[in-house]
């Protein structure tokens, strides 16, 4: 991957998908957008113009589990979706886990004011900053 590659993370939801991106060279991962729509196919048409518009080196997928680690119901649909966007793209896929994404962006968002039923749509793209954020953090740990 080239120092300055683009990537794109999701926080995977059957309603809404969150959406940050961030690049290689500044490791720094940023709040983009949220997709609400619960049909996949205006998910993934959604999902298109973004890799369309960003032009992606790599996403990276929220794998939600529960607070021990162990896999439930999302974790296998948040799965298939990575292995989906990754054959339809043809982009490499990461998948990390996003034990507690939700509560601190959710936190971090009340702490600025921003929180309560409003703020879901944002509340998602921040999760899905914070995951990014931790790939680009674990990337660094391996270097």
């Amino acid at each position: 991957m080239k120092p300055d590659a683009t990537i794109l993370a999701f926080d995977f939801g059957t309603r809404r998908i969150g959406v940050a991106m961030g690049n290689t060279l500044t490791r720094t991962a940023h709040p983009l957008t949220t997709l609400a729509t619960s049909r996949a196919a205006q998910r993934l048409d959604g999902i298109a113009a973004l890799i369309e518009e960003w032009c992606p080196a790599q996403l990276v997928v929220g794998l939600p589990v529960h607070a021990d680690g162990t896999p439930h119901a999302m974790t296998a649909r948040a799965q298939r979706f990575a292995r989906e966007i990754g054959a339809r793209f043809e982009l490499p896929v990461a998948l990390v886990d996003e034990r507690w994404t939700t509560e601190i962006a959710q936190g971090a968002l009340r702490a600025g004011g921003r929180g309560g039923r409003d703020a879901r749509g944002e509340r998602d793209a921040v999760a899905a900053q914070i995951i990014l954020q931790a790939w680009f953090d674990a990337a660094d740990e391996k270097a």
